[in-house]
């Protein structure tokens, strides 16, 4: 499904929402962090979560171990020009997520007990139309299995496997199916502490680990840039260079490099794929572009930063040369090689806390496409079949958990894409009223 055709569906549906914004959104940057500071939140307004926690929300589920693990697979695949491709699609993605964010709070729906609900599902029933379900109802299974825990709970046994059991002779290497199943059980049963509990708790949760998680993941890079920098400008340049020759691991096929970097981009940031429409529908505020102003923010920080700092630990290093294209592995081989035994334990860390933050996440957004599907009073069920996802992914491999992950995210992206672009005139109008609202102080 990750062919010429999507890739065009989403950057060029980015370049679109850049152009015909006039850029409007990267134009008030900080009136998004005013949004995200509480300046102007209103307790009695309609949602269920703060604009905070609302972002939290969706970068836990972002800022994860695609940001480790994705852009390991995409630069030992595609090689680092790879990284530029994921900066274009994050810059055009700031776009993306202003208008499907904007549109999840200004075309809420209700489910079925009458609850508040936003979402790519209720923004086609609501601002397309009845006629349009098949549309909503395609987004909704593919939401269903999307966002499962599979790739999460998978890089997580991977790295406790790899790095702690193998190495202190408490599994064998060649055969780990029992301590897998065992790591799977104990993910199972710290999630369920947290996903149980809704969005209310999940995003509570997620205020408190996100901010504390890029600090460190971000300070741990930043060690591991220094040991290097006299690599940096020349590892920067090759981003650049291999960019637009895609000689180093693809042979000179750019079209497929640019369809990599844009697929593992998706994975990351998810603009353009729905799923940040169901944690934004949920802020409490009666404006929408109040939402898609904080909601552009995700992109810059997961992708333009964390991701970055990843690509620049393995490239620096020297490691994506190996080979080895498995993810997790390969970040740890960076930690390991810049900072020795003691980097691989501080990965492990950020890891737990990244993967942990994805997994409390994901389920709220496979719950509501369940209660979209078949009814609000069923989607609580949802939660154990997540849970057996967790213990799947935990003994799969990774190549079947990226395949299946990204071929939903790619059948997500259709319809989000889709009613975005042609309720984008409502997003305007919306945004002119707004900023000449704030211009003329009615906004304080």
């Amino acid at each position: 499904m990750w062919g010429t055709p999507l890739v065009i569906l989403l950057v060029g549906g980015g370049l679109y929402f850049l152009l015909y914004s006039r850029f409007i959104p990267y134009r008030y940057f900080f009136h998004s962090i005013n949004i995200l500071r509480g300046k102007y939140d209103d307790p009695n307004d309609p949602g269920d979560i703060s604009h905070f926690e609302a972002l939290a929300s969706a970068l836990a589920a972002t800022v994860g171990l695609g940001n480790i693990s994705g852009v390991a697979v995409a630069i030992a695949i595609g090689g680092p020009g790879a990284v530029f491709w994921m900066w274009v699609s994050a810059i055009v993605g700031m776009a993306t997520k202003f208008f499907t964010c904007t549109l999840s709070i200004m075309y809420r729906g209700k489910d079925s007990e009458g609850n508040i609900q936003g979402g790519t599902m209720y923004m086609i029933m609501e601002g397309l139309g009845k006629k349009w379900k098949p549309l909503a109802a395609l987004f909704a299974i593919a939401g269903l299995f999307g966002p499962l825990p599979i790739f999460q709970a998978n890089q997580v046994t991977q790295i406790v496997r790899d790095f702690v059991l193998v190495p202190n002779g408490f599994t064998d290497p060649a055969n780990h199916f029992t301590s897998d199943l065992i790591s799977g059980i104990v993910i199972l049963a710290i999630v369920s502490l947290v996903i149980f509990g809704g969005i209310k708790r999940i995003g509570k949760v997620a205020s408190k680990m996100v901010p504390a998680m890029v600090v460190i993941y971000v300070a741990c890079v930043l060690v591991i840039i220094g040991m290097n920098i006299e690599v940096l400008g020349s590892t920067f340049a090759l981003i650049f260079t291999d960019a637009f020759t895609a000689q180093s691991t693809m042979g000179g096929a750019l079209g497929a490099l640019i369809v990599h970097g844009t697929k593992r981009a998706a994975f990351s940031n998810e603009a353009g794929i729905g799923t940040a429409t169901l944690a934004h529908g949920a802020a409490k505020t009666k404006e929408p572009v109040r939402e898609g102003l904080v909601a552009m923010m995700g992109p810059f920080i997961d992708t333009l930063v964390v991701c970055t700092m990843t690509a620049l630990a393995i490239l620096v290093t020297g490691v994506w040369q190996s080979g080895d294209e498995n993810g997790i592995t390969l970040t740890a081989s960076a930690f390991e090689a810049a900072i020795g035994p003691m980097g691989v334990y501080l990965l492990i860390f950020c890891v737990l806390i990244f993967g942990f933050s994805s997994l409390f996440t994901y389920s709220y957004y496979s719950t509501k496409c369940l209660g979209f599907l078949i009814g609000a009073d069923k989607q609580k069920y949802f939660n154990f079949f997540y849970a057996g996802a967790i213990i799947f992914g935990s003994v799969a491999t990774i190549q079947a958990v990226l395949n299946f992950t990204d071929g939903m995210f790619a059948l997500m992206a259709i319809p989000t894409m889709t009613v975005a672009i042609l309720l984008s005139p409502k997003v305007m109008a919306a945004a002119r009223d707004y900023f000449s609202r704030m211009e003329s102080k009615e906004i304080l």
